[in-house]
């Protein structure tokens, strides 16, 4: 932690949460609607990134006793009852539904956003720069965990993903919250010509998204592209929160793939979200979320 950063979240929608060592970021109001969540930080684990780090995934430059020792810390400090329901992410437009505690595992299946409205799941979306989204309908009690890097961002996945949750569990947009947590910011994502040809080229207004830096390169603010995108499928502003921390520019709490991969490897977060046993879906919406 520095100086300051519990101010920096301030009026954010988030505060930290500690425990043996575990600090994870929690979005308040996805919790007042009776969603577990958290967002992990690289914090308190047992991997060598480059020490005691909580590396949630990457089994290609960690051993599973270190990420499995990992998870359980993490799960301790989110807390509650859950099984963790997680998918093989490869930067795509796939959506996972799980429909029952039983069947919430690490999948091999391919997505990059994982929902579900049964409680005792956790969807969980694994991160190192790219974009974790949480979603959360306090009244169906449905919810969906999003992964969304540029390639993702691209094929408007938080945006299919609102769209499942309307058309699978009779979710109204209108009421969802939403949580947009740490990833690489536009002040120091850059990107070439080939990502900025793709977005100007699917929709020319996506170039407002983008600080030129030096020739045919550029900033990108993918947070800000989701949450218009949330915004643009029925989300409202006033629900939509934004983690003021960049992955990049903070490797004192987060993993940062583009800034460590060569010398650490692949460490990554989790975020996550569910619903605890004992809770039932409202048939009202809470009333810090009325019309």
């Amino acid at each position: 932690m520095q100086p300051g950063d519990e101010e920096i979240l301030k009026d954010s929608g988030f505060y930290w949460r500690e425990k043996h060592g575990i600090k994870v970021l929690i979005s308040r109001p996805l919790e007042a609607a009776g969603f577990t969540n958290a967002f992990s930080t690289r914090l308190g684990g047992v991997s060598p990134f480059p020490k005691d780090a909580l590396n949630l995934a990457g089994f290609n430059d960690d051993s599973r006793d270190n990420i499995y020792e990992n998870r359980r810390r993490f799960l301790s400090a989110v807390g509650g009852d859950y099984d963790l329901a997680l998918a093989f992410q490869v930067h795509g437009k796939t959506i996972l539904k799980v429909g029952d505690r039983s069947t919430a595992e690490d999948s091999d299946t391919k997505a990059d956003a994982i929902m579900s409205d049964a409680a005792g799941v956790l969807a969980a979306v694994k991160t190192a720069d790219c974009v974790p989204i949480l979603v959360g309908d306090p009244v169906t009690g449905a919810f969906a965990a999003v992964h969304a890097g540029w390639r993702g961002t691209l094929q408007s996945i938080v945006a299919k993903a609102v769209e499942e949750l309307r058309t699978s569990y009779s979710s109204d947009p209108h009421n969802m919250i939403a949580a947009i947590g740490p990833s690489a910011s536009c002040e120091v994502y850059e990107v070439g010509p080939e990502v900025i040809e793709q977005f100007t080229r699917a929709d020319p207004a996506t170039g407002r998204y983008f600080t030129a830096t030096n020739e045919d390169h550029a900033t990108i603010d993918l947070p800000s592209i989701n949450r218009d995108q949330l915004l643009s499928s029925g989300v409202r502003a006033e629900n939509i929160y934004i983690a003021p921390f960049c992955t990049m520019s903070r490797t004192d709490l987060f993993f940062s793939y583009r800034i460590e991969k060569k010398t650490y490897g692949n460490g990554r977060m989790l975020s996550v979200i569910g619903r605890p046993q004992q809770s039932a879906a409202s048939n009202d919406v809470p009333s810090s979320f009325s019309s």
